[in-house]
């Protein structure tokens, strides 16, 4: 059968633009449909704005601690609208560019959103389009609880155009995005409150590094309180918002932004009309081929409920294109992905946790050092970093590395590309430090920790 399209992709995000730029290079004839904005989660109300609203938080602490440094700075203010519209201009850009790139692979750009007639057909606006593949990369959405006062609050699409800025803001969620928000707003000058109904945020992360970090995040005036839930939020007369608490307590907040995970986006997807199988939280089910139960259908990224990372995405994007039209293999190795949270200070992390690292290895030895940053000797500030090394001391293999730090980020993308090749503690060791810098530590750390 002649199809219009050898590949359909639904969603225009890092997965799905990915995917459809490479396949187009390998000779395939591709659409991709968006009915939202090019670029996705990551480029529009994820990771680009998020880092930028980070940038502009740090600056308060920078003119705060640059008097130790003989700065006078003078009266600071800040002006969220200035900052808001800047970060709307920087996005149009962006969405240009990747209109821009999809042009220029050749690859059919078709704005409004796809639903699935069945295993070869997409319909856009009562148009159908017949194709040999589809690949669904709709990405996820914030998932909001239904509670009592519900349709008071924001979830983190909408917190990065509000219009006035929360000088109190109670953020509710225990996740990267919860944390990475309290951070963000408590820097720009916002009263934070921030809410987890857990023991401790960043479940999954290292525990240490978990109980670090909200030492750190306190020290910088977040207000953190966990085993704590929201029972009802009632609009006051003067339009703030009561946030009525699982103890009985209650706060008084100008805005409450709830980060309480994503779901897939499938809503008006037409999945009734396929035999597309789904997990128990509603993530689509794939083979390690990217293929759902329906064979010409394929799913990668967020929506299929693995590492919702954008650098994931696009490796999936990258090797089903690679595999499909070019005879590639399909192999993509998850282990020792690094990540960050971009709280303040940040968290870096690559490989296993403490925890992960003893239940699989009997003979685990930490490596561990907690100082007083060169910087804050003089900058008059109290935060600390944290640097860990988990070993394997049978083979001398790095397991796990951590870091609670500034620029943690940067850093272990670095000692990612080490872990990868296999690096050991003896390549560590042998490794000569950049003097006088935080990540030297890495490299000096000799004694085992004695807990």
């Amino acid at each position: 059968m002649k199809y219009d399209y050898d590949l359909f992709v639904i969603g225009a995000g890092s997965g799905g633009v990915r995917a459809s730029r490479m396949a187009s290079s390998f000779g395939a004839k591709v659409a991709v449909c968006e009915d939202l904005y090019m670029g996705g989660t990551c480029v529009n109300v994820g990771c680009v704005p998020k880092k930028l609203y980070v940038y502009a938080s740090e600056y308060s602490r920078h003119f705060n601690e640059s008097k130790g440094f003989g700065w006078s700075t003078g009266e600071i203010a800040f002006d969220w609208a200035t900052l808001r519209d800047n970060k709307i201009e920087e996005i149009t850009r962006l969405n240009g560019i990747y209109d821009g790139i999809l042009s220029n692979a050749k690859v059919e750009v078709l704005k409004g959103r796809g639903r699935i007639v069945d295993a070869h057909t997409v319909e856009i606006d009562g148009k159908k389009y017949t194709t040999e593949r589809i690949l669904l990369a709709v990405g996820g959405w914030p998932f909001i609880p239904d509670f009592n006062g519900r349709e008071h609050v924001v979830n983190s699409n909408e917190i990065f155009d509000l219009e006035t800025f929360p000088q109190r803001l109670v953020v509710v969620g225990g996740g990267y995005i919860a944390v990475e928000f309290s951070g963000i707003f408590n820097g720009l000058g916002s009263e934070v409150t921030q809410l987890y109904r857990g023991e401790m945020f960043l479940r999954g992360f290292d525990d240490e590094v978990r109980h670090f970090a909200a030492q750190e995040i306190a020290k910088k005036g977040v207000n953190l309180r966990f085993n704590t839930e929201v029972t009802s939020i009632e609009k006051q007369a003067d339009k703030s918002l009561k946030v009525n608490l699982s103890d009985g307590s209650s706060i008084i907040a100008d805005a409450v932004l709830y980060a309480t995970g994503r779901k897939p986006q499938l809503d008006d997807l037409g999945m009734e009309n396929v035999n597309i199988r789904l997990s128990d939280n509603g993530y689509i089910k794939v083979n390690d081929h990217f293929q759902t139960s329906e064979p010409s259908i394929y799913a990668l990224g967020d929506v299929t409920g693995g590492m919702e990372l954008t650098p994931v995405a696009l490796e999936e994007g990258m090797t089903l294109a690679r595999a499909l039209y070019n005879n590639q293999s399909w192999k993509i190795d998850y282990s020792n992905i690094a990540t960050t949270v971009f709280c303040q200070p940040n968290i870096g992390t690559v490989g296993m946790t403490e925890e992960q690292a003893r239940a699989d290895y009997s003979n685990v030895v930490k490596y561990r050092s907690s100082f007083r940053a060169m910087k804050h000797t003089i900058s008059g500030s109290d935060e600390r970093t944290l640097m860990k090394l988990l070993v394997d001391a049978d083979t001398d293999k790095i397991l796990g590395v951590h870091m609670v730090g500034p620029d943690a980020g940067e850093i272990m993308q670095g000692i990612a590309i080490a872990i990868k090749a296999g690096a050991t503690k003896a390549d560590f060791d042998a490794t000569i430090g950049i003097h006088p810098t935080a990540a030297e530590e890495f490299v000096t750390m000799r004694e085992p920790a004695t807990d």
